[in-house]
């Protein structure tokens, strides 16, 4: 079994900032992709960011230089620092990995239970 957790949502005023973390643990032999996704009331969910396991890095065009994503493959853990932040922010958040599980010999897909980014202007 494979979990992730998330950490880090909140209630923040717009032009503030906040760190978001996900932790992957269990059964694990390898992590692959990591990212962060976002879903606000009403509409589908959206890739925020995602980053390989060697760094490479992808962002949504719109959230490019306010959020920052980065990771620490010893503790399989994913980051979202997220900088001016705008209502338009507000929305779950949800970490996604590719993981390897131990004794597979291929990757799946894993999410975390998502966490509440609430931005008031």
């Amino acid at each position: 079994q494979v979990q992730l957790v998330e950490s880090g949502g909140g209630l923040v005023q717009a032009g503030g900032s906040l760190r978001l973390s996900c932790a992957a643990s269990g059964s694990i032999f390898s992590v692959n992709a990591m990212g962060w996704y976002r879903q606000a009331p009403g509409k589908q969910r959206e890739l925020v960011a995602r980053i390989l396991s060697g760094g490479s890095t992808n962002y949504a065009d719109s959230l490019k230089g306010r959020f920052t994503i980065s990771r620490d493959n010893a503790k399989n853990t994913v980051y979202l620092q997220m900088n001016s932040l705008k209502s338009d922010d507000t929305a779950v958040y949800y970490c996604n990995a590719r993981v390897r599980p131990r004794f597979e010999y291929r990757e799946y897909d894993y999410w975390g239970q998502g966490t509440q980014v609430t931005v008031s202007s």
